[in-house]
């Protein structure tokens, strides 16, 4: 059975704090440690849970002003977790293109507007790249290839089409269609997450 934007209603209920803006990005090929050192990051001392991770991330943003970013991450399976709370490194084309080398890259992000991008790259290829809100207008060297699973997991692409907007959520269920990662309240919440900071670029 397919997963679906409704399966992940759940995020913004439980986790207001980082709902409101994040990147969450999906990296196989990496392990947490040799992608803190590819983004060039600096570790810092393990967090539990996400909204600890909410909280030192914002209390950074002011001692940095704006400089650095904090991030947090752990391994699901193949893949290593990074989130970004405010963040959108991950879905920087021009930045994610470099560091995907050799790698698999699934990202997506909304911020405090309902500004949003999903990035799919795979060894420097950037494969599609979308607005959640605004899915017919998608970009990549495979921007159709996805379609039917878009269609499935919530997208919209007919403006006649029914409420809910699922176009966040959706953006999860086609994470986990790609990666196979199923992200649950369970990992946020009872994770102890490896943390650095890297610089805002």
């Amino acid at each position: 059975m397919t997963t679906t934007g409704a399966d992940y209603v759940w995020f913004e209920d439980d986790f207001p704090d980082i709902a409101e803006a994040y990147c969450f990005n999906l990296v196989r090929g990496l392990t947490p440690a040799d992608l803190v050192s590819r983004l060039d990051g600096r570790r810092e001392e393990p967090l539990r849970g996400i909204d600890a991770v909410v909280d030192a991330a914002f209390a950074e943003f002011q001692r940095e002003e704006g400089a650095r970013q904090m991030v947090a991450l752990t391994t699901v399976g193949e893949w290593t977790l990074l989130i970004e709370p405010n963040g959108y490194l991950g879905v920087t084309e021009e930045y994610v293109l470099a560091a995907s080398a050799g790698v698999s890259w699934v990202s997506h992000f909304v911020n405090i507007n309902a500004v949003g991008t999903f990035l799919w790259a795979e060894d420097r290829d950037l494969r599609l790249c979308f607005d959640p809100m605004f899915p017919e207008d998608r970009w990549g060297a495979a921007p159709d290839g996805l379609l039917d699973v878009m269609r499935r997991v919530g997208f919209h692409f007919d403006e006649d089409e029914p409420e809910p907007d699922l176009s966040s959520p959706a953006a999860f269920a086609l994470a986990e269609h790609l990666t196979g990662v199923a992200l649950t309240p369970e990992i946020l919440r009872d994770t102890t997450f490896g943390c650095a900071t890297v610089r805002v670029r």
